[in-house]
């Protein structure tokens, strides 16, 4: 199998094992801006299925063992599989239900059934939205970035994990069943000194992934693409959105709150700032395996990335390759430090399990896992895009 495989959607009839690249957990109500939101991330394709004593990634084999005993004596083998990974130490390790793992896939096509916000933690343990997806029911409902999320159904959200929330507004955390198109949310949110509900119906809505616009009259003559995750067609949009950028104007490229996707998207998307050479080197059971970029891709304009710690996986692998080979002046805060692989398999009720295999390296070596990536310019987030420009503003050509 060549690497491409690894990451593109298997040809109907094909159940290739698939490394993810991902925040494992990670649900979403659109895409993030350091924050998550009821869509979700991961690296494309289907699990394989992989019965005990048949297990290829290290720990693979004891939670299948564990979801096969569960099952025969008739209890959860999901609920075995968490506990079985839960003792693995994978630190991002996850196991997803059947219905998860299908909205999890329908998310890399760019759709999924949600409210149409992100959210994010406060300092004090509080949680906020962080973003409102544009035409979602969240927006329809008047709620805006900066409001406190202080109830959902009646649950309060202070001092619980901001993924809990997520699957709270979804509805993941009802039961195995997806959410479904219409369902209802109470949401008790507060802006200021008031309190109020809102009950939104959740929508299947979608990822508008790449977002094109030119920055008139500031002090760099500048196109911003801000990538807010890597889902199914972001690479061809990006490469698109970089051939019209118009001679002499430089790139502003936002990769803030992006928290990861598809690789495959994210190679191609580096594809469009490179002209050809390393994209990333990742060990699979102590196989080595590379990315490359493809030939042709614009070297001509100027580029500045803005990253923040929201950050994440494919994002940071693309962050890491711009960097490495000089292509792009990195400004904001250090990256989230995602870089490990997982590969999916499926277990005998249904569910999949996804266990860290590997790891990956920028083209210069530099481990992603637990670091991240420092930019170039240390700015404050209220400041990057300010910074970013007047970085942007004293860069000539690249070539």
């Amino acid at each position: 199998m060549s690497d491409p495989d690894l990451f593109d959607r298997p040809r109907r009839g094909r159940r290739p094992a698939v490394l993810t690249l991902v925040f494992a957990g990670v649900l979403a109500a659109g895409a993030a801006t350091g924050a998550w939101s009821d869509a979700r991330d991961h690296d494309e394709g289907k699990p394989t299925t992989s019965p005990a004593g048949s297990a290829k990634a290290p720990g693979q084999r004891e939670v299948a063992e564990a979801a096969a005993r569960a099952m025969a004596d008739g209890k959860s083998p999901t609920e075995a599989a968490r506990r079985a990974v839960s003792r693995s130490g994978d630190r991002w390790g996850a196991v997803y239900s059947g219905s998860e793992y299908a909205e999890f896939e329908q998310a890399l096509d760019g759709e999924y059934t949600g409210v149409g916000l992100w959210a994010r933690g406060g300092g004090d343990g509080h949680i906020e939205v962080a973003q409102v997806q544009s035409g979602g029911p969240a927006e329809r409902a008047g709620i805006r970035k900066g409001d406190r999320l202080i109830s959902i159904d009646g649950r309060r959200t202070d001092g619980l994990p901001v993924t809990e929330v997520v699957a709270l507004l979804r509805g993941d955390a009802q039961g195995d069943d997806a959410p479904a198109v219409g369902s209802s949310v109470d949401v008790g949110l507060r802006r200021g000194p008031y309190d109020w509900h809102e009950t939104l119906h959740r929508a299947l809505l979608s990822t508008d992934s790449v977002t094109v616009r030119r920055l008139a009259g500031r002090s760099a003559d500048a196109v911003l693409i801000k990538i807010t995750s890597f889902t199914k067609g972001t690479g061809a949009q990006v490469r698109d959105a970089v051939r019209h950028v118009p001679e002499g104007a430089g790139i502003l490229l936002d990769l803030r709150g992006n928290s990861g996707g598809l690789v495959a998207e994210a190679t191609e998307a580096a594809s469009a700032f490179l002209d050809g050479g390393l994209v990333a080197t990742y060990d699979i059971q102590g196989e080595q395996h590379a990315l490359h970029a493809a030939r042709g891709g614009d070297t001509r304009h100027p580029v500045v990335a803005m990253v923040d710690g929201g950050t994440m996986s494919a994002a940071e692998l693309l962050t890491g390759a711009l960097q490495d080979r000089g292509r792009a002046v990195v400004v904001g805060t250090r990256t989230f430090g995602k870089g490990s692989v997982q590969m999916p398999s499926r277990l005998p009720d249904g569910s999949v399990a996804e266990l860290t295999v590997g790891h990956y390296r920028t083209p210069a070596g530099h481990s992603l896992d637990g670091r991240g990536i420092t930019p170039d310019l240390e700015a404050a987030d209220t400041d990057v895009q300010k910074q970013a420009e007047t970085v942007l503003g004293g860069l000539g050509d690249p070539s």
